[in-house]
């Protein structure tokens, strides 16, 4: 069996009385397209916030390639390669879309501080921020500040900015939330494109976002694992159907 590429084992974590995370134990294996589903309040970003070292667990062990992260930090959880995107962006809204992937790809490379010189001073920054926007068709909005897209371009930028911080884990948390329907393709291609040596999580409501894009699916009860499997073997059991898909009008 190969090493799971982030792992949680017997994670709890506990807000005074409510149980907000319950023995999870859960796999991401290296490459994965996963999705994780779940009623209103089933704990699904108390748990992305533990992956990502938002909140500490009460109990349990977090592992990125075996390596024990508990521990680790948000912004050291970066550095190794785990990234996230949110529910509601996070963008630089006066910056220009090409200025915000520049801040997180200059971060990666420890080039932040020369951001306030003159451009071009590190032209190799600048030069992977625009094959980025290339990537997720953004060129043309390079110059534009973020105010002034739709906000389904916006979503993209941000996935730009996740990407350009190079993880091997990405976090989708919801990333067409917001968008209007006519423009959520476009995310829903830019996700389907992305490098398979990335591991990806998403975390949606959006049932055809999910049986479309993952290949494993977690459901989440009352902040523990209801069920893992096969977007087939979700979609087929009786049980998840009851007390998620049923309520998502999947029938």
């Amino acid at each position: 069996m190969t090493t799971p590429l982030l792992e949680t084992r017997a994670l709890c974590r506990n807000f005074g009385a409510l149980a907000a995370a319950r023995d999870i134990n859960f796999r991401l294996e290296p490459g994965a397209r996963h999705a994780l589903i779940g009623p209103n309040g089933a704990g699904k970003t108390t748990f992305v916030n533990l992956l990502t070292g938002v909140i500490q667990p009460t109990s349990g062990a977090i592992l990125m390639k075996g390596r024990d992260i508990t521990g680790v930090v948000q912004a050291a959880r970066v550095k190794l390669g785990i990234a996230r995107t949110f529910q509601i962006n996070r963008l630089f809204r006066r910056l220009s879309v090409l200025e915000n992937v520049y801040i997180a790809v200059a971060e990666r490379v420890g080039a932040a501080p020369s951001m306030f010189r003159p451009a071009g001073t590190r032209r190799d920054v600048v030069e992977e921020s625009m094959h980025l926007l290339d990537t997720l068709k953004l060129t043309a909005d390079a110059t534009h500040r973020i105010a002034e897209l739709p906000y389904g371009r916006q979503r993209l930028v941000e996935l730009a900015i996740a990407l350009g911080l190079k993880p091997e884990v990405l976090l989708l948390d919801e990333p067409a939330a917001g968008v209007p329907s006519a423009e959520s393709h476009i995310i829903l291609d830019a996700v389907d494109a992305l490098p398979r040596d990335i591991g990806v999580l998403i975390i949606d409501h959006d049932m055809d976002l999910v049986f479309r894009f993952a290949e494993r699916i977690t459901v989440m009860v009352s902040g523990a694992v209801f069920a893992t499997g096969s977007p087939r073997e979700i979609g087929a059991d009786a049980d998840v159907r009851a007390v998620y898909l049923g309520r998502a009008g999947r029938g």
